[in-house]
């Protein structure tokens, strides 16, 4: 057996007209994030977390937004099928740490929800998933809300 990490990082523009979706969680903001499916940066960062911890391609790869299948989908039934990516390679997911960067919404008071649909679709115990948040200090084109990004790392044990 061998330890292993993987990093995830992504980012989405905010535009009018869509919802707002975090680490599968519906938020009441002005704006959504704009994509192909949801568009739940925060899922997709952890995702492409554990892709690369078992040396898979990212997202964009295994669910590419030239795919209808995926228009609209929540990104917890694609958090679900890497999951089963995971599960055909004999690897264990250990946790996830992830970070969200936007200067609003708040998630604070959302944090212990998102973190039990977030371990229900990796079957993680909620201990086990860390979520936070932090602003960009209204620098650059976080601080003007034009959109968010989402940084994650995911501890996997694989059978050698």
């Amino acid at each position: 057996m061998s330890h292993r990490v993987g990093i995830g990082y992504d980012v989405h523009p905010l535009v009018e007209g869509r919802k707002l979706v975090l680490g599968g969680v519906e938020f009441n903001h002005t704006h959504g994030l704009q994509g192909h499916s949801d568009a739940d940066v925060l899922i997709h960062a952890i995702a492409d977390a554990i892709l690369g911890a078992i040396g898979e391609s990212d997202i964009g790869h295994h669910f590419p937004n030239t795919d209808e299948r995926w228009r609209g989908v929540s990104s917890l039934v694609l958090l679900e099928a890497v999951r089963g990516i995971l599960d055909k390679r004999g690897a264990v997911l250990e946790n996830i740490d992830s970070t969200l960067v936007a200067e609003a919404p708040k998630i604070g008071p959302r944090v212990a929800e998102m973190k039990i649909k977030l371990g229900k679709a990796l079957g993680l115990p909620p201990e086990r998933v860390g979520v936070k948040a932090t602003s960009n200090e209204k620098l650059g084109f976080l601080g003007r809300q034009e959109g968010m990004i989402a940084m994650a790392v995911a501890s996997v044990t694989v059978k050698d």
